[in-house]
């Protein structure tokens, strides 16, 4: 097993293992409001994308269930103009990757999309939600990763080789506290790093 295997696997059995509430989407909706403190605190804008991370189950049910999802989510397209599409990764997670130029609409998407895997019996395979931004005077990035079975968000701040920006994490959490809800145990500010160098955690 890999790192990028090993620490898949942790976010996936030990925050189930230590997790403190069921999945609740509703939480999500914090975003509404932090990304405008991102952008006029620290200068970091949405960058018109984030993702929804699930593990899949090998079943017909569940497959019908990602179906209505993404059913869901063509009808919010065609609506609100919020594109998406669903992939696996090269580790075996699997991925609802929304794009939108407006902050709110990628929120209520994710929202909708998770809260179809609960009303459908699935909400303990639901992993994170991921919301990313940039800053343009540097290139510097971060996203706000949401944990489903920790129930609440922590900051990820990849550089490139595979190094952590925490004075920007640590910014971060100082900036958003009592915003959102944060994760107080940094033991578990799992990074998610792409498949390719400069990509997205989705990617």
């Amino acid at each position: 097993m890999g790192l990028l295997d090993t620490i898949r696997a942790v976010i996936g059995t030990s925050a189930e293992a230590d997790a403190t509430r069921d999945a609740d989407p509703e939480d999500l909706f914090g975003m509404s409001t932090a990304y405008v403190t991102m952008e006029a605190d620290l200068g970091l804008n949405p960058i018109g994308a984030a993702a929804l991370c699930f593990s899949g189950v090998d079943s017909t049910d569940f497959e019908e269930t990602v179906g209505e999802v993404e059913a869901i989510l063509r009808a919010g397209e065609e609506e609100t103009g919020t594109e998406f599409d669903v992939r696996e990764d090269s580790h075996g997670w699997e991925w609802v990757v929304l794009r939108d130029n407006d902050p709110e609409d990628l929120v209520t998407s994710i929202h909708f999309a998770a809260d179809e895997f609960v009303e459908r019996g699935y909400g303990s395979r639901l992993l994170a939600a991921v919301f990313g931004f940039e800053r343009p005077s540097d290139g510097d990035r971060a996203y706000w990763i949401y944990s489903f079975r920790r129930g609440a968000y922590y900051p990820f701040a990849p550089e490139r080789g595979k190094d952590r920006n925490q004075q920007l994490e640590f910014k971060l959490e100082s900036v958003l506290d009592g915003e959102l809800t944060l994760e107080d145990d940094e033991s578990y500010w799992y990074p998610m790093w792409p498949d390719r160098s400069g990509g997205h955690p989705w990617e």
